[in-house]
């Protein structure tokens, strides 16, 4: 499986963006998909996931991005979508996303934060900066 992202950019606060990530793999319906951050100086964040159905995706999101952000999937297109909305400055960082090819993996709360357990691919990140 292979991964590849882009949309990132330089934006404004308050300014919308849209992440775009094209995933290989003959199994993309059943794959968990999901976005992670990794800001300068920090540990890489879970932001969110979507998970495969046959009838109703479940998507999930860190409580930082909840009502901000949006993630999304196209299986006609192996694509994974993150629209952002509102974006602040702490919003900047380095975004991957990733696959759980299994589609067994976790989303959970540890020490007051949400997280995902189980993705095992990854892409290579884009850059989004959020100017004050």
């Amino acid at each position: 499986v292979q991964l590849q992202a882009s949309g990132g950019g330089l934006v404004q606060a308050g300014d919308s963006l849209r992440l775009s990530c094209a995933v290989s793999g003959s199994s993309f319906s059943y794959y968990n998909l999901g976005w992670f951050r990794q800001a300068p100086g920090k540990e890489r964040e879970f932001v969110a996931v979507i998970t495969w159905s046959d009838t109703d995706y479940g998507a999930y999101y860190a409580d930082s991005v909840k009502d901000r952000f949006t993630i999304s999937r196209d299986n006609t297109k192996n694509m994974v979508y993150l629209q952002m909305n509102n974006l602040t400055p702490s919003d900047t960082a380095v975004y991957y996303c990733a696959v759980d090819s299994s589609g067994s993996g976790s989303y959970y709360y540890r020490a007051g934060s949400a997280d995902y357990d189980g993705m095992d691919y990854w892409g290579k990140g884009t850059q989004v900066t959020v100017s004050s």
